[in-house]
């Protein structure tokens, strides 16, 4: 299994977002698009989709940006994975004409593979997998960003 683009970028996000809560000024989104390199376009629905989940409050104008508006002790990786994944079947046995489909036991095994995966995911929050060098390493990519390393060309 693979996470997509989608929600590799969702989890950056969020993990960025939940470093920020003592800046004076929310996260811009062509911020985190120069500090994790990312397209600007691909970045506005991500972050739109995890606004519209409730995890993200976006702040238009010249004083807008980005500020987490979820609790990182309660929300897990589970849930945002489900949210942005989805939890749909890893193989699609009914749109197919399999020879196997009434003996199959494979559809099964992937669907208990799958259900442990979010089960271990929701073990963890947010809170918890920003912990040490992680955040310690998210908060210095703030501070370069604020101290004039990454913002040179970007509008506050």
């Amino acid at each position: 299994m693979r996470l997509t683009r989608f929600s590799d970028i969702g989890l950056r996000v969020l993990i960025y977002l939940e470093r920020a809560g003592e800046r004076p000024h929310p996260v811009t989104v062509a911020e985190i698009a120069t500090q994790f390199d990312l397209p600007l376009n691909h970045l506005v629905k991500v972050v739109g989709h995890l606004a519209r989940a409730g995890w993200v409050r976006a702040m238009r104008g010249r004083n807008g940006g980005l500020r987490l508006a979820a609790d990182p002790q309660v929300l897990t990786i589970g849930q945002v994975l489900r949210e942005l994944e989805g939890d749909d079947e890893l193989v699609d046995c009914e749109g197919t004409q399999c020879a196997l489909s009434l003996d199959c036991q494979l559809r099964g095994v992937l669907r208990a593979g799958m259900r442990a995966f979010y089960q271990e995911m929701d073990r963890y929050t947010l809170a918890r997998i920003t912990e040490g060098n992680t955040g310690e390493q998210i908060v210095r990519m703030h501070k370069m960003f604020w101290s004039g390393a990454g913002n040179s060309s970007l509008p506050l």
